[in-house]
Parts: structure tokens; sequence; C-alpha cells
């Protein structure tokens, strides 16, 4: 599905992070239209800003291969894949309820990058952190907007959407975001674990969220709400 492969040495390029997933267990169906694209167009900002942040951070980090490719933009359409950010989300609400998707990796070649392992932990990190930045952000708007607007409302998707994204891409199974961000501090025995499950990474976390009965999911609630709790 993801190419990604977290032994730098052995790529000349790899993805950063993600995929930057959305699980939206929100049912589709509850929402009236300008509630749904509301939704659409906040998901389409939310991760944009983190695929950008993964490029430009690639870039600040001596990498220029997704600049090259593109991907240092603010332009969604730089982001989007076909198959995961369009057609994934359809059959998954079809199957599922609920859709599921995710945004283009970024591109990197980790052996441009300053630190190594380091490197690669701060660019994967700095997509799920500026998803933590715009929470704030939104929190505090909020703060300062009318309440029961248009507005109001469409902060608090902003926020609910953003805090999401932080907290289910540091899960630290490849080849999410916290994966490569772990990486960087496991032992050897852990990083070659870690090797051998990321071609079928997606499929664990799609069977943790979907199919654990709950209780995974009930995990990341309660992260979720821990950190809304906690804003300002």
């Amino acid at each position: 599905m993801f190419q990604e492969v977290i032994v730098a040495e052995r790529s000349v390029q790899v993805n950063a992070g993600g995929p930057e997933t959305v699980i939206l267990m929100t049912m589709i169906g509850h929402f009236t239209i300008t509630e749904l694209l509301t939704y659409i167009a906040v998901i389409l900002i939310s991760l944009t800003i983190h695929e950008f942040m993964h490029a430009y951070s690639g870039y600040l980090l001596g990498d220029t291969t997704a600049k090259a490719e593109g991907r240092i933009s603010l332009n969604p359409l730089q982001h989007i894949d076909p198959l995961m950010t369009v057609a994934l989300p359809i059959i998954t609400l079809i199957i599922f309820g609920a859709p599921i998707l995710a945004a283009k990796p970024v591109p990197f070649d980790p052996r441009n990058l300053k630190y190594d392992e380091f490197g690669a932990a701060i660019l994967a990190a700095a997509g799920p952190l500026s998803n933590l930045v715009l929470a704030v952000v939104g929190a505090l708007l909020f703060k300062i907007t009318a309440s029961g607007s248009f507005i109001a409302h469409a902060l608090v998707l902003f926020i609910a959407v953003n805090v999401s994204l932080f907290i289910f891409n540091l899960i630290p199974i490849p080849p999410l975001d916290g994966s490569r961000v772990l990486y960087a501090f496991a032992p050897e025995s852990l990083q070659r674990l870690m090797i051998q499950i990321e071609p079928f990474g997606l499929f664990i976390v799609f069977f943790l969220v979907l199919g654990s009965g709950g209780v995974f999911t009930h995990f990341l609630v309660g992260a979720n709400d821990f950190i809304l709790n906690h804003l300002p």
C-alpha cells in the first residue's frame, strides 16, 4: 500500500511518516450538506498543513526530494492521493459505515538528512506536531468566537480533527509517524521487529481500530479527550 522503509541506508527514497490517516467515526448520514462540506474543508486544510510540515522539515534538514516533487506546498491538490484520499473513504464508508482516508506520503532521501535516524524522527514528528499546534490555535480562536455561530461550529470540527490526527499518527506502529520517532530511540532488536511488520502495519492498525472489540478505539478516544481537556 505504502512502500515506506524505516532502514534509511538501504533506500534512495522513502516516504515521510504517514500515511496521515483520518478515521472518521462520525456517521456521514448525520451531517447536513453544510456540515459535510465544512468537514471536508477542515480535513483538507489539516492534512495539507501536516504534509507541508513533513516536506518543509525535510528541506530544512538538508533533503530536497519533496521540494523537487512540489510537495512544499499549501495546495491540497499536491497532497491528494486518488486511491487513499478519494477511493478509500468511499469504500470504507460503504463497508464499515465510517470513512477512512489518508494523504499522499511525502518522499525524502534519508541519506541527505542531518542527524541520521534522529533527522528522520524530527521530520516524522513535524506532521503530528503541526496538528497539535493547529488545535491549540483553533481553541484560542474559539474563545473569542460567538457561541452557536457557524464559525464556532467549524472551529469545533477543526479542533477535533487536528487532535485526532495528532493522536492517531503518533501510534508507534509502522508506517505511522510515531513508528519513525520510536525507531530513532529503539534498541536494535525492536528496530528489526518494526522493519519486519512494516509491510503489514496498516492492516494491523485497521484491525486494532475496527476489529479489536472497541478496546483500542476506547484508548484512542481517551487520549483524544485528554488532549481536548488540556487545550487552552
